[in-house]
């Protein structure tokens, strides 16, 4: 090229950041003799979406004209990363905000449990008039499945009620997908039962809800339903029906859509449908069925598949097969603190107090350690979350004399203590 002008400098910088080449990228950026706002908004993004996001910052500071995407970036950046004091400073020190900050900043808190700070941040949204989109709505609806917070679903569903934004079937569906993931079932239904016009995503949500909740019969039903009505299932609608006959323990059930998948609807099996299929057959008590399929998949099995293997072992206190799962996920270098613990606590229910030392010792050699699992509540739209010997909570004073009672309750209900209820770390399950 004779003549390079800023929008060719540009592109190969876009190029080159889409390809992950972020060394190049930044070496052509240096090179640059001129650059606009677009330059140095692509540079961010490359930085943003690979997670380097302090690189980002720095460049931000750097940048001498900074608009609404420059700061969006940044600030998509840092709720990426879990920094919702840092994404909140930005959002505050923003000079102008379309709906697109807006919208980053609720679904930030939202995918968080920052229940309080989003609705807050949502009704401040309203209030001002600001106008938002269907994207907007369904990011939103899209954040408060994913972590349970229906109290922000319900109020943006409440706001949005009788608007055009009802007759939009990407809105309607995020709000069914809310509801079943939510634990609304009734609700999810109501609305899905509602709409003048399905797609195949309104039919997955909801057969994905009433798979995850226990309603594996309904689901299948309705999985029937959409069948005659003429749409082709997806890979997502199996990975949903699978998971309903898992729930269920509809083990034939499963099989038998397993291996329709691609006969009938051309559905080419994925890692995630073995994986439903081994946790279905291992929850079922077929663990050797389970193990020659994770042996005979057409893809290399990951930590995730032998683990759901190891977790089925531990449910039926099979020893031997656990050893040899375990012996895989050690060979191919899949070690996790929670596998080697799953097997120290089958070792432990069939009374091998040598075999749990001996994970212990192994587990200290490896310099493996098991990070403490998570739980979490919403009460009065504020999520609480406990760890095991957590005493951050300002109530944890008062949740340690609850469980005391509970514990002296269940000991005169004539409740035992047996090794299947106790974890590696001497935790209860």
């Amino acid at each position: 090229m004779l003549e390079r002008d800023i929008v060719s400098w540009n592109s190969m910088i876009g190029g080159l950041v889409k390809a992950g080449e972020l060394k190049e990228a930044q070496q052509l950026f240096d090179e640059m003799p001129n650059r606009d706002v677009v330059s140095w908004n692509t540079i961010l993004d490359g930085y943003v979406k690979a997670g380097k996001v302090d690189v980002a910052f720095e460049l931000f500071k750097r940048t001498p004209e900074r608009d609404v995407v420059s700061w969006s970036t940044m600030l998509s950046g840092y709720c990426q990363a879990g920094n919702m004091e840092m994404a909140r400073m930005l959002f505050d020190k923003m000079p102008f905000k379309t709906s697109v900050p807006w919208t980053i900043i609720i679904s930030g808190y939202a995918e968080r449990g920052f229940a309080k700070e989003a609705m807050s941040l949502y009704c401040e949204m309203e209030n001002i008039g600001l106008r938002r989109d269907e994207g907007a709505v369904i990011s939103i609806l899209a954040a408060c499945a994913d972590s349970g917070l229906l109290g922000l679903g319900q109020k943006v569903h409440a706001s949005i009620e009788g608007t055009n934004f009802m007759t939009c079937v990407g809105v309607v569906n995020a709000l069914i997908d809310m509801y079943a993931k939510c634990g609304s079932l009734n609700k999810a239904l109501d609305i899905f039962n509602s709409m003048a016009r399905r797609d195949l995503l309104s039919w997955n949500a909801v057969i994905h809800g009433l798979g995850i909740h226990g309603h594996g019969e309904t689901a299948l039903q309705l999985f029937s339903s959409m069948i005659d009505e003429g749409f082709q299932p997806d890979k997502v609608s199996f990975i949903s029906l699978l998971c309903a006959c898992t729930h269920m323990g509809l083990v034939d059930e499963g099989l038998e859509y397993f291996y329709t998948m691609e006969r009938d609807y051309g559905v080419i099996p994925e890692v995630e449908h073995y994986g439903c299929l081994i946790d279905l057959l291992g929850r079922g008590g077929r663990l050797k069925e389970a193990f020659q399929l994770v042996q005979s998949m057409p893809m290399e099995p990951n930590a995730i598949i032998w683990g759901t293997l190891l977790a089925s072992c531990r449910v039926h206190n099979a020893v031997e097969l656990a050893e040899e799962v375990l012996d895989y996920l050690v060979k191919g270098e899949l070690r996790d603190a929670g596998n080697f613990s799953m097997l120290s606590n089958i070792y432990a229910t069939t009374g091998d107090w040598h075999g749990v030392a001996n994970m212990r010792v192994e587990m200290k050699n490896a310099e493996i350690q098991k990070s403490s699992g998570a739980s979490s509540i919403e009460v009065d739209d504020v999520v609480h979350e406990f760890t095991v010997s957590d005493n951050s909570h300002p109530e944890s004073e008062g949740v340690y004399e609850m469980i005391h009672l509970l514990r002296l309750q269940l000991k005169h209900a004539g409740y035992i203590l047996t090794a299947e209820n106790f974890h590696i770390d001497g935790n209860l399950v």
